[in-house]
């Protein structure tokens, strides 16, 4: 921590006041050295869930998408919008619409504050799939991140439930028998189809009790739950050594280096460090001598679990700050500009209040849900139990079974032609339903033609 000196007389104490109220919130300033930027990871409170430092190939554009940070900011601002929408909104189905009205009509912002929301929730529900996709592609649920995954599919289906239990609260016709029909493909399932779907609405319908209990699961349950798996979900990537990267990543900075004549880091081993003595300042040493930089490392080298074994691998790592850090912070914005944009020009929808003497023609699940609708068409209990639950069983199961660790850290690697083109085919094939259930079902769910 930077000592001050410490100004005496009214004067000098409120000059220093807005200094002394940031350094106490801050314990160091903008890092300018490599301990500077390894103090900030360790003693902030928001940032120490990062690692000190993480490898060039993390902040490869290209390979992430940043797809796992879309989904969080998006749950950010899902919660912070759906915290507001609570101030206006009663679960009650004499006074919701109404409540909805009032939002379009007599709150400021009212129409904008519900776009954001109703967008950012399908947002959400597209980008944990994608993201789930850029895993899956890359290889990077196999050792040893099979449990991630695991909570990864377990994300994907909370994010899903969450969704669909938010469906309901505007209490227009479109919630209301999109509900009708998503709980009745849970009344599929063999032997306690009913009760499940009993004790999804409280009720053998949608009504009173159907709301309160949705009300109840999307702005407690589920959210809780949703955050839990998140800090594991990130806990975990930290344990398990950052990112997947394949083997080459940590030879390029020496072919990069070759190609542009730049003197090679030589890396001091950890034995020659540490008996150097504990503490010693982490930072890059010039010696002076034939251009060769030496790396000295700190206490934080004993902390445990996974690091690069020093000396028999190139250190092709930065810091977090500003690296990583800048690179979240880019996608936060562009996340936050995109529902911005999105919610100015789409109003989500809010048609007519329910009628249960009126269902419309066809009566459509939400559009994630298009999918298992469309199955259950051929079949009630496969389309709606069997198959769902089949391909959850094999999600969770997948990193247990393919045990081979070829091909990770690349895109559609050669090496994993075969689980690649299966998971391929998953996707696609549940992608083409809910696009046929969306635009080529009409009334009796017949075929029709969009066009």
């Amino acid at each position: 921590m930077v000592q001050r000196v410490r100004r005496n007389g009214l004067f000098g104490v409120l000059k220093d006041l807005p200094r002394n109220i940031w350094d106490s919130i801050f314990r160091h300033p903008l890092p300018s050295s490599d301990l500077g930027r390894a103090q900030t990871s360790f003693t902030n409170f928001f940032l120490h869930i990062h690692p000190v430092k993480v490898h060039r190939h993390t902040l490869r554009p290209t390979y992430t998408f940043g797809l796992g940070l879309i989904s969080f900011f998006l749950f950010l601002i899902l919660t912070v919008t759906g915290i507001l929408l609570m101030f206006y909104y009663v679960p009650s189905t004499t006074q919701a619409y109404d409540r909805m009205l009032d939002l379009r009509g007599s709150v400021a912002f009212g129409t904008f504050l519900r776009n954001m929301h109703r967008w950012s929730a399908h947002g959400m529900v597209a980008a944990v799939f994608l993201h789930m996709c850029r895993v899956f592609f890359t290889g990077s649920y196999q050792s040893p991140r099979e449990f991630n995954w695991v909570i990864g599919v377990l994300l994907f289906l909370v994010t899903l439930f969450m969704s669909f239990t938010g469906y309901l609260l505007p209490w227009d016709q479109l919630a209301f028998w999109a509900i009708t029909v998503g709980t009745s493909i849970a009344a599929y399932a063999p032997v306690f189809g009913q009760e499940i779907r009993f004790l999804l609405l409280g009720d053998n319908t949608v009504g009173q009790e159907a709301l309160l209990r949705f009300y109840v699961l999307h702005v407690a349950v589920l959210p809780l739950i949703l955050s839990l798996l998140v800090a594991v979900h990130f806990w975990r990537i930290r344990k398990d050594g950052g990112l997947s990267r394949p083997p080459e990543a940590d030879t390029e900075l020496f072919e990069s280096q070759a190609q542009t004549d730049e003197p090679v880091r030589e890396i001091e081993p950890a034995s020659a460090t540490l008996a150097a003595g504990v503490g010693a300042p982490v930072g890059d040493t010039t010696t002076g001598m034939m251009g060769v930089v030496k790396r000295r490392y700190g206490i934080q080298g004993l902390v445990r679990g996974p690091f690069t074994t020093i000396g028999n691998v190139p250190d092709n790592s930065v810091f977090s700050w500003p690296h990583l850090f800048m690179a979240e912070l880019f996608v936060f914005v562009l996340t936050v500009a995109g529902v911005l944009v999105v919610s100015f020009f789409f109003a989500a929808p809010l048609e007519e209040p329910v009628n249960v003497q009126h269902p419309p023609n066809p009566a459509k699940a939400p559009w994630y849900f298009l999918g298992l609708q469309e199955m259950v068409s051929y079949s009630a209990f496969w389309g709606g139990v069997g198959i769902p639950t089949i391909e959850v069983l094999i999600l969770l199961l997948v990193p247990y079974i393919d045990r081979r660790v070829r091909g990770v850290g690349r895109w559609f690697a050669r090496e994993r032609l075969l689980p690649n083109t299966l998971f391929l085919i998953f996707a696609l094939t549940n992608v083409i339903l809910i696009i046929i259930g969306t635009f080529f079902r009409g009334p009796n769910w017949e075929f029709v033609s969009p066009w």
